[in-house]
């Protein structure tokens, strides 16, 4: 598989998800004007030790925003922010979005491994944040791409889920692995009508993601040049992974007794020197 044809069928079946997600993602409490994302009011919390001032007034590119509900959570804590995402109808939602609220906001169409060559200008704060690099094939010339965004002193913030849950089998009633911790390069394949949130179903169900281990993210970072402030793990997750994880609050977490069997995410806070 290809990398060209692995990104024309992701990018057909994100293009599905857009309004199935514009339904599914609760958009009007963003009516009240203090609403943030539970994700982005996670990563700030993360992110305190090393923004103490927060990231009011900081200019901060999110990669890979989709539909922009991140995106405008900083923007709502002060932030100057750009989104970028492949998705034209995602971008075109996340600008609706920002306008109905009056909410500054710049989007720029682009895969992320072009992110430095469409961009103008560098950041305080480039942020990323769970589902995103596990749809890039090659995260050295992604990480390059964050570290060429950001001015010297800027800080870059991930969140991922963790390989070592994308592992197992969603499917079974205990922790058994079932796919590749350790990627060769190839790309696995699903086929899966529906999406991570609402009931609805896509036209181009097919897709393709790499897996990524930790030490894999963290030492492409190293090699671009970035160093490492920070690196968690967790036992929560803004998702439900399998059925029978359960709900804690916003989040999910897995049944008693196994969650601290498996992390569920990992976090990096890195710094460009």
């Amino acid at each position: 598989m290809s990398w060209d044809s692995a990104r024309k069928a992701n990018l057909a079946n994100w293009n599905d998800r857009v309004p199935l997600h514009v339904d599914g993602y609760g958009l009007d409490a963003f009516d009240d004007p203090d609403h943030i994302s539970s994700v982005v009011a996670d990563d700030l919390e993360a992110l305190s030790p090393f923004l103490p001032g927060g990231v009011a007034g900081l200019d901060v590119c999110h990669l890979q925003c989709h539909i922009g509900t991140d995106t405008i959570s900083f923007a709502r804590r002060g932030a100057r922010v750009t989104g970028l995402d492949f998705s034209r109808p995602a971008l075109d939602a996340a600008a609706e979005l920002a306008d109905r609220h009056g909410i500054p906001a710049t989007w720029v169409e682009s895969d992320v491994l072009d992110a430095r060559s469409v961009l103008e200008g560098d950041f305080d704060l480039v942020y990323t944040s769970i589902g995103t690099i596990v749809w890039l094939a090659d995260l050295d010339r992604w990480a390059a791409q964050v570290a060429a965004l950001l001015r010297p002193g800027g800080t870059f913030f991930i969140r991922e889920g963790h390989p070592a849950l994308y592992a197992l089998d969603e499917y079974r009633d205990e922790l058994v692995l079932r796919y590749n911790y350790f990627g060769d390069g190839s790309p696995l394949q699903w086929d899966e009508p529906g999406t991570y949130v609402g009931d609805g179903t896509v036209a181009h169900a097919r897709t393709y993601q790499w897996p990524h281990p930790v030490s894999e993210t963290v030492n492409a970072l190293i090699g671009a040049g970035l160093r490492i402030l920070r690196l968690d793990e967790g036992r929560t997750l803004p998702w439900r992974f399998a059925d029978r994880m359960a709900e804690q609050g916003e989040d999910y977490v897995w049944p008693d007794g196994e969650r601290d069997r498996v992390p569920c995410t990992y976090t990096v806070v890195a710094r460009k020197v």
